[in-house]
């Protein structure tokens, strides 16, 4: 997998009314997972989507996701760049450099679902999600 850069939008209890409409647009795969298929699945928000991910024909990538319960929504600052892909030494070097000087808010480290994820802010404000695939770190 080649790395990739799309926008990623944080959404309040409905990502996935949201995900589908944007397939009834735009066409293409679709594919969802809730917080509950990683957790607890009788916590509040299991339903909820951790993560939506829409790879349409024409070659867009949009990902979306509820807001964890618990966690502040501000509509308005709701998305974020995400990159990802299975380079995790093209992968790190982004973080650093996008980490540096800004604000780290999830550490790049080994997630439940088997990625590397993390979340910072830049030096500009900007929102940055990385997520490197399958790694063992």
């Amino acid at each position: 997998m080649s790395s990739r850069l799309n926008p990623y939008i944080s959404l309040k209890d409905n990502a996935r009314a949201a995900m589908e409409f944007y397939r009834s647009v735009f066409g293409g795969e679709l594919a969802l997972n809730t917080f509950g298929e990683f957790g607890d699945r009788d916590a509040p928000g299991a339903d909820l989507i951790m993560h939506g991910m829409l790879e349409t024909p024409q070659g867009f990538t949009l990902m979306a996701a509820d807001t964890p319960p618990g966690m502040e929504h501000n509509p308005g600052t709701n998305f974020a760049v995400s990159l990802s892909g299975d380079d995790a030494d093209e992968l790190n070097g982004w973080w650093a450099k996008l980490s540096d000087g800004g604000a780290v808010q999830v550490p790049l480290e080994k997630q439940m679902w088997g990625d590397t994820f993390g979340m910072c802010l830049d030096r500009f404000g900007v929102g940055w999600m990385v997520n490197i695939a399958g790694t063992s770190s």
